[in-house]
């Protein structure tokens, strides 16, 4: 029974910390916050009090454009910069087929 309480008492201790890490990152807005984050959701698009048949697909939509416009901004952030398609060539010349053994002398 010892044991048990014992174990008990241990998860309870190590799992404490992790709960009380995981609230704080849920702190309050302030209103300078709210503000940015309208005027950002405003300049992808959302115009507040026009339709109130597509609220909730207008301001989804912008959202996501918001998020997808920061995702962007975040990978520019890191200095490589997005994949990029093609090739590129060190030199001038070009790769010839090699002649088979067969056609060699012909």
């Amino acid at each position: 029974m010892k044991t048990f309480i014992f174990a008990v008492a241990t998860a309870f201790l190590l799992a404490a910390p992790i709960a009380s890490s995981a609230q704080s990152t849920n702190e309050p807005l302030t209103r300078a916050q709210v503000r940015a984050q309208l005027v950002e959701i405003e300049q992808a698009g959302y115009k507040p009090g026009t339709d109130k048949n597509t609220y909730p697909t207008e301001i989804q939509a912008a959202e996501a454009r918001v998020a997808t416009h920061q995702e962007a901004a975040a990978t520019n952030a890191t200095g490589y910069g997005p994949a990029m398609n093609g090739s590129a060539e060190s030199s001038g010349q070009s790769m010839q087929p090699m002649a088979s053994p067969a056609n060699v002398g012909q």
